[in-house]
Formats: C-alpha cells, structure tokens, sequence
C-alpha cells in the first residue's frame, strides 16, 4: 500500500520548489483595516530573516487570539447565478488528463453536455488576483420535497488541494438524491479561481507563509458566506464537507460559525505546519522550507493561525454555549500525505472536549481513497453519515415543533445503489 501511495504522489511532475517568502503583505490589509497596524512589522525587520519570522509568529499569536475577526467578514452583495458549462481546470499535465479536458470541452461545444448552475459573489478577503476573489460554488439544488414541514438543508462540499473541476461532483447528487441540496466550493486559486500563470494551485500551500494565510482566510469566510447565501434561499440546516485540505478549511469555518451543524472531515489532521512538513505531497514546500533553515516546530508556528488544533477549545466553547454539532472523522492507515499519527491526534482531542463525533477508518493511503474499491468505502462512509445527521436534524426540529418526526425518505436507498 505505501508503494502504491507513494508512486501515485509520484505521478505529477508539475510541482515547483518556490523559495521562502515571509509574506507579510498579504496579511497588512487585515491588520491595518482592524486596529492591529502595530504589529505590522517595519523596513528594518523585514531585512532580518529572525526578526521577520519572530515577527511573523507574533502575527499568528495575535490571529488565534482574536480569531473571531480574523475569520469574520462583511456579508457579500453581489450573490448571483450563473450558467455555463462546467470545465475540468486540470493541474496536471499527464497525457490522460489533458485528453479528457479536451473531450470535455469538445462535448460541450456540441451541445452534448448540459450547462450547471454556478453561484458567483466577491469574496470577503481580496488578493491580487481578480479571477481569484470571483467566488465559484457549483450549485446542486436537490428537488422540493413533498411534504412542506420538511426543512430545507444544504451542504457545503470542498474538495481536495488541487482537485479539478469535476472532483465532488458524484457526492453532490448523492446528497441531492438524499434531498440535500449542495454548494460544491471551488476553493482559492482552483479550478476557475486560478491564475493563468498557475498550472497547480499553488499559492494555496506554498512557501509562501503570508499567501498561504491569506488563502486559509478566504477559504473559510468563503465557506460562511455560501452559508448565507443559502440562508436566503431559505434554507435552515447546514453542514460542511472537506476532504484533506478542505477539511481544514471546513473545521476552521465551523469552529466560528454555530449555523453550520452537520461536519463531515475527509482525510483530518492537527497543525498545518506538521502536514506541509510531513506529508509527501507537499515534499517541495518542505524543501523550499528547510532549504531556509527551518525546522518542522518553526514552521508549526508560522502557521498557527490556520491551524485546527489551536482551536479545538473554541470549538468545545461553541458546542456548550449553542447547537450541537455532529462530526465525522475520516483518517487512513496508510495516509503519507496526512500522516495516521496526526489523524489519532485529532482523535484524542475530540475525546478530551467531548465533541460528538464518529471516526471511520480507510484501509488505504491519501491518494489511494480516490481509487477503487476505496472511494467507494469513503463514498459510504461520507453519504451515510450527512444522511443520518441531517436526519437527526429534522427530527430535533419536528420534536421542538411537538408534532411527528417526518418519515425517512429513501435517501439511504440511494446512498446503497
């Protein structure tokens, strides 16, 4: 198994070693723009490279104590739909993968593929890059049910780091065949939100320790304004589901938004800086990294502030003090891009602030869950969890209401097809 891991990391030879750059100016605006121009470091520091890390670490501190800020933002105005037809954005340059975008967009160009429904809005957190702050959620409405008690619940999907356009899609109408509807969030700088310059999706883990706080930021208040969004159409239930990267995004956006209930973390791991120095997929941030001099506890906290674990308090504060969540934990035996000793870590901290939570287990590695017969396992995994979690939901409600829990509909029926 960790050979056949490891060749599949192996297969992508479009990663680039991108030097260490401290990045402070993608984290100036916030701090400027919030009564935090203090910390802003000066001229003289950014030519120190120990001052401009101990500089940087100060940041973080400051970012995690007033979290609710950093990961707070002003409600977009600008949400609209859009139709066009859906693009696979590949990051790689394997001859496969390219065949299959140009058949793609060759089907579209005779009109043999429908056009989707895309939500679009400016995000919260802006970048340099306009095609960047262009939020795109692919918009799966699941059809009115037929009994009008029931309450309308919507999930929030983000895939993987570099997934393409077309990754999440199939769970999306699984949830769709469980009436939940699902926003599948195309996450900064993937898929349609790249620079033309990119062909990975790079500026959202690099080595570049301001960028990549920055996309972390927008990530997550991305995730709660699709949650608004859909608060508008009249949706009263919520959850999020993240797969490997975007299962940080999910748990950092959930921690500081109560609305979301129903969390669903594919592939959990604790600090940020532990995965990008550990795991094998992001083995060319780590050379750039330790190249400089870093080590793996330096770099833990340079990215504390995007880090699940330096917020697992705050999410037990918000479980006492309002709705309970309900969480699923997936990890993998032989994961070397999220490495098993970090899930179990997860795992025990779960335990110790007593959130309500199940664990799965893949026999496999990272990369390998997208492969058979594991995705499917996964896909299991995943579909029957959101489905028995909203359900609970529904039925909480009907109990307040004191009038009968809705019937299940056959949503764990098609989970099993």
């Amino acid at each position: 198994m960790y050979d056949w891991e490891t060749r599949l990391t192996m297969r992508d030879e479009n990663r680039i070693v991108r030097p260490l750059e401290w990045g402070f100016e993608w984290i100036t605006p916030f701090l400027e723009a919030h009564g935090f121009g203090d910390a802003v470091p000066g001229p003289e520091v950014l030519r120190d490279d120990a001052a401009a890390e101990a500089a940087m670490v100060r940041i973080n501190h400051l970012l995690i104590r007033h979290s609710n800020i950093f990961y707070g933002y002003q409600r977009p105005r600008d949400f609209r739909l859009e139709e066009r037809h859906a693009h696979l954005f590949p990051t790689n340059v394997r001859p496969e993968t390219l065949a299959k975008d140009e058949a793609i967009k060759r089907r579209a160009a005779e009109g043999k593929i429908p056009p989707a429904q895309f939500l679009r809005f400016t995000s919260p957190e802006r970048t340099p890059y306009p095609e960047n702050d262009l939020v795109n959620a692919r918009w799966f409405p699941a059809p009115a049910h037929k009994d009008p008690r029931r309450p309308k619940q919507a999930i929030v999907v983000l895939p993987q780091w570099n997934g393409d356009g077309f990754s999440h899609n199939s769970l999306c109408r699984i949830f769709n065949r469980m009436g939940i509807s699902a926003l599948r969030l195309s996450m900064p700088y993937h898929d349609i939100r790249r620079p033309k310059e990119l062909e990975r999706s790079d500026y959202a883990v690099s080595a570049n320790i301001g960028r990549s706080i920055s996309a972390c930021r927008q990530a997550v208040v991305d995730i709660r304004c699709c949650v608004d969004w859909l608060e508008e159409q009249g949706y009263e239930h919520f959850g999020v589901l993240g797969t490997s990267l975007g299962s940080c995004y999910t748990f950092l956006a959930s921690t500081h938004d109560p609305r979301i209930r129903v969390n669903a973390f594919n592939h959990a791991s604790t600090a940020f800086g532990d995965v990008a120095w550990a795991g094998q997929s992001t083995r060319h941030v780590r050379q750039a990294l330790e190249g400089a001099g870093l080590t793996q506890d330096r770099v833990r906290e340079l990215w504390g502030a995007v880090s699940p674990c330096n917020y697992y308090d705050k999410i037990a504060g918000a479980e006492a003090g309002g709705p309970q969540k309900r969480v699923l934990m997936v990890y993998a035996d032989y994961d070397l891009t999220f490495p098993k000793e970090y899930s179990l870590q997860v795992v025990e901290a779960f335990k110790r602030i007593g959130l309500n939570f199940e664990r799965r287990v893949l026999p496999c590695g990272h990369y390998t869950t997208g492969e058979s017969p594991y995705q499917y396992l996964d896909g299991w995994y995943l579909g029957s969890f959101v489905y028995r979690a909203f359900k609970a939901l529904r039925e909480e409600k009907a109990a307040g209401e004191n009038v009968p829990a809705l019937q299940p509909d056959e949503a764990e029926e098609a989970v099993s097809r």
